[in-house]
C-alpha cells in the first residue's frame, strides 16, 4: 500500500469511515519504502497506528482505546491482504473516459 486507502468498519452502532494512510520513507532514485507503519483516521480524528514487523506477519496497535483489538485486527488483516489496483493493466471500457 503506497497511497492512502479508505475503510468501511461495520459496527454495530453504525458505519466507521478509517482512512489508512501507510508511512513511507524516501529511497534513492525518488521511490519509497514502506515502512510496516500505517496511520488511523476517523475524519480528523487520529486513531492510532498499526504496526507490523518486518515480514508483515505479527502487528500491534498503538491507540488509546479508539478501536477494539478485534476492529483493529480486522484493519490489520485489510492491509496484510491490500493489493494496489494494477491501473495499468487494466482495459477501457465503453465506460471509461480517454
Amino acid at each position: 500500500m503506497t497511497k492512502p486507502v479508505e475503510y468501511i468498519l461495520y459496527t454495530a452502532d453504525g458505519d466507521r469511515y478509517i482512512t489508512i494512510n501507510p508511512v513511507t520513507q524516501p529511497i534513492p532514485g525518488g521511490n519509497k519504502q514502506a515502512t510496516g507503519v500505517f496511520g488511523l483516521s476517523e475524519g480528523m480524528v487520529d486513531l492510532g497506528d498499526i504496526v507490523f514487523d518486518d515480514n508483515m506477519n505479527q502487528w500491534e496497535y498503538s491507540g488509546m482505546g479508539d478501536l477494539t483489538h478485534p476492529q483493529a485486527e480486522e484493519i490489520a488483516s485489510f492491509i496484510k491482504s491490500y493489493h494496489e489496483p494494477d491501473v495499468e493493466g487494466r482495459e477501457l471500457d465503453e465506460h471509461s473516459i480517454g
